[in-house]
């Protein structure tokens, strides 16, 4: 894990973005590449103890497989990945090198659009 994959000012910019987007529905918030991450947000009530190299691996496997299966589907283009768990979500949203997990409380469709409408262009930005 690297905690110099992003500057101050990107970490402060998507942490930002996120907590606009969702609000204190936020629980963390990892930018990754194909070789490394960072954890750039994790809620203060929550312990660092994921398995985030693990999450990364799975989520960039994942992310891979599915730009792949999708390929042209008459569903358009692929935008993001939203997975459930008892405790809360988990959004994936991913440029061609580059992505953001973030885990979430119970927020609505709506709020996931909003976050995936924000997140990306900052991505965007940064590829």
């Amino acid at each position: 894990m690297s905690d110099g994959l992003l500057t101050e000012k990107a970490r402060d910019r998507l942490t930002t973005t996120c907590r606009t987007a969702v609000g204190d529905s936020l629980r963390s918030v990892t930018y990754f590449s194909r070789f490394d991450y960072e954890q750039v947000y994790l809620r203060s009530d929550l312990e660092q103890d994921a398995d985030l190299s693990s999450f990364i691996g799975n989520e960039w496997h994942d992310f891979k497989t599915t730009q792949d299966a999708y390929h042209n589907s008459e569903l358009g283009e692929y935008r993001y990945t939203i997975r459930v768990f008892d405790n809360g979500f988990l959004v994936r949203i991913t440029t061609e090198d580059t992505g953001v997990f973030i885990t979430t409380d119970g927020i609505t469709m709506k709020d996931f659009q909003s976050l995936a409408a924000a997140v990306e262009p900052v991505l965007e930005d940064w590829t």
